[in-house]
């Protein structure tokens, strides 16, 4: 078993999370349970299933949990385009926010396939 805790991908996507519920503070309060809750939960899963991948026993399974990770990081990069072109956020604060997921998508690309590459091929 893994330690979730000790990996900076975690920690970034711990403090990522904290990041965009400040963000979300100023949407409107009719996006209380809409576009602000859906940045919410998909920040949160970038950085749940980074935790939950690392119980996994085999190199297969923790690969799955971090390609989880990763499309719930393109699903909040997708999120905060929205909420800049509904003016929530200013572009600064979008620069701001997907640089940082930028970095996050990036070395999860890199883990899933560092990962892939020890998964023996099976034959066909």
């Amino acid at each position: 078993m893994r330690n979730f805790r000790k990996y900076n991908i975690w920690t970034d996507s711990v403090t990522f999370v904290t990041e965009t519920y400040s963000l979300t503070r100023s949407f409107p309060s009719h996006e209380k349970f809409g576009l602000a809750d859906q940045l919410h939960r998909a920040s949160i899963s970038i950085a749940s299933n980074i935790a939950e991948e690392a119980s996994r026993e085999s190199e297969k399974e923790f690969a799955h949990f971090l390609q989880i990770s990763l499309g719930s990081a393109y699903e909040v990069e997708t999120q905060l385009i929205i909420a800049n072109k509904l003016f929530y956020i200013n572009d600064n604060q979008l620069d701001n926010q997907t640089h940082k997921l930028y970095s996050i998508e990036k070395r999860l690309a890199e883990m899933i396939k560092r990962l892939n590459l020890k998964v023996p091929k099976q034959k066909s």
